[in-house]
């Protein structure tokens, strides 16, 4: 299993923390079930000694999953 590093970043929060998962997209999966993730919220996730992948979560699917794209920001 690889440990993922993630925040999740909206107006008025952030959340930090670890995930493991065999894979990034299950990663990116369990978030949505385990943060509450709003339309607007950026998501920097990745693994140690890799710069972090960086998305926007645009909507959400029927079953609640976040609909994440690649986000066009520049890192601040």
């Amino acid at each position: 299993m690889s440990r993922f590093s993630f925040a999740v970043s909206g107006l008025d929060s952030r959340r930090e923390g670890v995930i493991e998962s065999d894979s990034f997209r299950d990663a990116v999966d369990a978030l949505g079930q385990h943060v509450d993730v709003k339309t607007g919220d950026m998501l920097e996730i990745g693994v140690l000694g890799f710069p972090p992948a960086r998305y926007e979560c645009v909507g959400a699917i029927r079953s609640g999953y976040p609909i994440w794209m690649p986000s066009s920001r520049a890192a601040a």
